[in-house]
Order: structure tokens, then C-alpha cells, then sequence
């Protein structure tokens, strides 16, 4: 018995499964990432066939076999699909091998693990005739078969992760990891998606929206896969990674909100305390409160700092595209003026602590009374730290800023 006829699936068996001949430039390439799926692949070939034959849409069906050891790229052959076969593991690589591979103006990419339905493809494709770049698969409008989606990634991990795509970067996706999705080649082509393992699905949408991709959203159905041995997604591996992925590429999120709470916190504790300590409903805030206040302080500037490098950085290299606040950074950052800014912080602190040092001296070295005194010492010492980490980050921008030739 032939591996395809052991895999066949009954229900969605074609008349014919002799291979498809797609156009030179077919409409559709229906893309499907590939590691040992044996026991699904058959079934997912078979139904995007049915879609292109009774659609009408010129098309092709496209396996990125991953190293697969089952059989499955041989499945997948047998009928009718085109394989590509990618020797970089991880699922960004097969997927990126494959959209470099297909033919079609428009791409429909989705697992081959059976959880979509590759017969139903209509809405994408409709909203991509419309002028949709990106089209996203919306699994919660569509609707979740039992056991299709495990409790904590339907009501805390996809919908805080999504939560905090829009938020980042105001998408208007609902299920910002769906894996079922539509694009057009040419545009997803230009946004230069780099990513090699599960956060691929996340850059996409995210550079896709950085880039001003017209981005839509369609339900989709989702049921249980198909599979016997377990999912490649590891739960809070996945999830941090996808975490991870969105902060580096919103260093607003990243970098300019905490470190504006951190510094105006530091700014206001160490104003208000400065001359004297508050009590507030019976708490008393004194030096301790202060010293915190400073830190803080030092802990926000040496955040912002590190933010606007990072920015600056990542549009000059191309990782994040140009904005009107990068190009402002990049006119005002430079290791010229941030020298200059440390130097005149390293003096101001260097002033304060000479003070101090004089008005200490003029008691004998004996002990300070005068609490203006030690908070003004402290402040001098957070100054100074800020500009001594000031002068690095000048230095590290410089570093970065030297034109270089990949070898």
C-alpha cells in the first residue's frame, strides 16, 4: 500500500490524486509548514485541492518540509503537491523558504496539523481581491471546537498576547497568532521578515503594521488537530519568546514608557524631599525615601538612554523602519552631542560634591547636622553617575555608527 493511500482520508477524497499542473503565475500558492506531519498532511493536501478545483482559483498547493523523517514530504508529492524541501529548522525558516518559493500573487499559509480547513479559504481570498495585504484568520469570531485550543492559550495567553500586539503597535487583529493567514507575495516580500522560529507569526503582523500594510481580519474555524504525538508549541516557552519579540520591536513600550514613569517618579520624590522630609495620613517619607527617589531617577535616565540608542539603531540598520522620531534622534543622538550632555553632567555632579565636600571641611569634618547637605551629596553622586553612564552611551553609539561590510 502506497503512503498516500494509508493516509487517505475518505471524507475529502478527490476523484484523481494526480499531481496539479498550476499556472507559470497561479493567483493562490497554498503554503503549508512541514515537520513530521504523516498522520495530517494527506488530509490537508487533499482539501486545499478541493478549494482551488471548486473555487475556480488558479492555484497551487506548496509543502515546506522541514526534514521531515515520516514520509510526509512523499505524502504531500504523491498527491499533487510541490514540496520544497528547507534544511534550516525551525518554523520561520520553512515558512520563509517556502513564500520565496511560491508562485502564486496571493499566499495562504497554515499548519499542517489538520486544525484549519484548507476548503475554506473564500474569505481570505475575497479580502485580498479587495485590497487586503495581510489577511488574519480570527479564531474566536470563527469559532473553537472543543479541545482545539488548551484553556490557558484561549483565555490568557492568546488574548493577553493580542491584547498587547494592539496595544504596541494598534493593530486591528483580534487573534494576533492565528497561523491561518493571507497575503499578497510581493508586499509581505518587502518588509524583509528575518525571524527563523515561532516568532515569525508575530513579525509578520508586527512589521506588517510598522510598514502600513492594509491589514484584515476574517474568522476562521479551529479544531482539534489531528496529530497523535505532541504539538511542537511549548507553552510558556512560545509565549515568552512571542513576549519578548513584541517589546524589542516597540522600543516606545519598551524603553520610553518605563523609563519616563522611573525618572519623573525619581524627579518628584527627590524634589519634594529635598529641603525636608512629608509625612502623608500619618507616614512619614525622610531619606530613605529620598535615596530611592534618586535611584529611581538614575535608573529611568540610564533606560532612556539605552531606548534611544536602540531606536536609532534599529532604523539605521533596517530592523525597524523609519519614523519621524528616529529621524529626530538620529539628527540629535550622536556620540558628539551625548559627550558633550556627560560633561556637563559629570561637572554639575562633581560641583555639588566639591560643595558639600567645602561646607564639611568648614565644620572640622565633624558630623552634619544639615540634611540639605547629605541630600545634596546624594544628588551630586546620582548626577554623576547619570553622566559617567552618559559618556559610555556616547561612546557605544559611536561604535555602532561606524559604517561596516558584512564579511
Amino acid at each position: 500500500m502506497s503512503l498516500a493511500a494509508e493516509f487517505a482520508d475518505p471524507e475529502v477524497a478527490l476523484t484523481a490524486p494526480a499531481p496539479m499542473l498550476a499556472p507559470a503565475e497561479p493567483t493562490l500558492t497554498i503554503l503549508m509548514p512541514c515537520l513530521n506531519e504523516a498522520e495530517t498532511i494527506a488530509s490537508c493536501v487533499r482539501k486545499a485541492r478541493r478549494y482551488l478545483e471548486q473555487s475556480g482559483v488558479t492555484g497551487e498547493v506548496l509543502v515546506a518540509d522541514n526534514g521531515s523523517s515520516d514520509g510526509s514530504a512523499d505524502i504531500a508529492r504523491s498527491l499533487g503537491a510541490r514540496v520544497v524541501d528547507v534544511a534550516a529548522r525551525g518554523y520561520g525558516a520553512a515558512l520563509l523558504a517556502g513564500i520565496e518559493a511560491a508562485r502564486g500573487r496571493y499566499v495562504i499559509m497554515g499548519d499542517a496539523d489538520d486544525s484549519y480547513d484548507f476548503s475554506a479559504l473564500n474569505g481570505f481570498v475575497e479580502a485580498l481581491d479587495r485590497g487586503a495585504e495581510l489577511v488574519m484568520g480570527d479564531r474566536f469570531a470563527g469559532g473553537i471546537a472543543p479541545g482545539a485550543m488548551p484553556p490557558l492559550h484561549r483565555y490568557l495567553g492568546n488574548p493577553v498576547l493580542s491584547a498587547i500586539g494592539r496595544l504596541f503597535f494598534s493593530v486591528p487583529v483580534r487573534d494576533f497568532h492565528c497561523g491561518l493567514r493571507g497575503f499578497r507575495r510581493d508586499a509581505i516580500a518587502r518588509l524583509g521578515l528575518r525571524s527563523t522560529g515561532m516568532e515569525f507569526a508575530s513579525e509578520m503582523v508586527v512589521k506588517s503594521a510598522l510598514h502600513g500594510l492594509n491589514i484584515a481580519e476574517v474568522p476562521t474555524t479551529l479544531r482539534p488537530d489531528g496529530r497523535t504525538r505532541a504539538p511542537h508549541l511549548r507553552t510558556w516557552r512560545d509565549g515568552w519568546r512571542h513576549l519578548k519579540f513584541l517589546l524589542i520591536h516597540s522600543p516606545r513600550w519598551a524603553f520610553l514608557v518605563p523609563g519616563v514613569a522611573f525618572l519623573a517618579v525619581g524627579l518628584i520624590l527627590a524634589a519634594a524631599l529635598f529641603s525636608n522630609s512629608i509625612s502623608v495620613g500619618g507616614v512619614r517619607f525622610d531619606i530613605n525615601t529620598y535615596i530611592a527617589g534618586c535611584f529611581s531617577a538614575v535608573v529611568g535616565a540610564q533606560i532612556l538612554s539605552l531606548g534611544a540608542v536602540c531606536r536609532q539603531y534599529a532604523a539605521v540598520t533596517g530592523f525597524l523602519p523609519r519614523s519621524r522620531m528616529s529621524d529626530v534622534l538620529n539628527r540629535i543622538i550622536s556620540t558628539d552631542v551625548l559627550a558633550l550632555a556627560a560633561g556637563a553632567l559629570i561637572l554639575t555632579g562633581l560641583a555639588a560634591l566639591f560643595g558639600c565636600f567645602a561646607f564639611w571641611s568648614h565644620g572640622g569634618f565633624g558630623d552634619i547636622d544639615n540634611p540639605i547637605i547629605s541630600r545634596a551629596m546624594i544628588a551630586g553622586v546620582a548626577i554623576l553617575v547619570v553622566g559617567v553612564q552618559t559618556l559610555f552611551t556616547a561612546l557605544l553609539v559611536g561604535a555602532l555608527m561606524i559604517p561596516h561590510r558584512r564579511l
